[in-house]
């Protein structure tokens, strides 16, 4: 859903030239999108690497680390989206307002789908990461809210 939410925004960065942010934020956003299908594969192997992990008995906190650090950083491409879209919402073209606001409500999504996957990865209640995805969920909520 990520990389689907930075590709609107380049849509609409690419029809706002009177934007003179513009080419930074079709930058950005392709920038966004190409890490955010990354981290998808990366995700896909990093379960199937735990689930090995765990049947071997062998680096399972490693391969549990790697459940965890993805989605993490999932939750941080989310919440950066949400903010572009926000500019974007903002700056761009009038026309394509609601690409930009369907694009925040896409990767807000994602945001706290991936901030599940973290909570339901860490063992310890007190790990920091738990209050990082929370914290960057909540932003995206909040961010995506404030465009409707």
């Amino acid at each position: 859903m990520v990389a689907t939410s930075a590709a609107l925004l380049q849509k609409v960065a690419t029809r706002s030239p009177k934007w003179e942010g513009a080419a930074a934020a079709h930058a950005r956003a392709e920038a966004l999108r190409l890490h955010s299908e990354e981290l998808v594969e990366q995700d896909s192997v990093a379960y199937l690497a735990y689930v090995e992990a765990v049947r071997s008995g062998k680096d399972e906190e490693a391969a549990r680390g790697r459940t965890i650090e993805i989605p993490l950083g999932i939750v941080r491409v989310a919440a950066e989206v949400v903010e572009l879209a926000g500019q974007l919402a903002v700056h761009g073209n009038r026309n394509l307002h609601a690409d930009a606001v369907i694009a925040a409500i896409l990767a807000n999504a994602a945001a706290e789908s991936a901030a599940l996957l973290v909570a339901v990865n860490v063992e310890d209640a007190d790990d920091p990461r738990l209050d990082e995805a929370s914290e960057l969920a909540e932003r995206s909520e909040a961010g995506k809210d404030s465009l409707r």
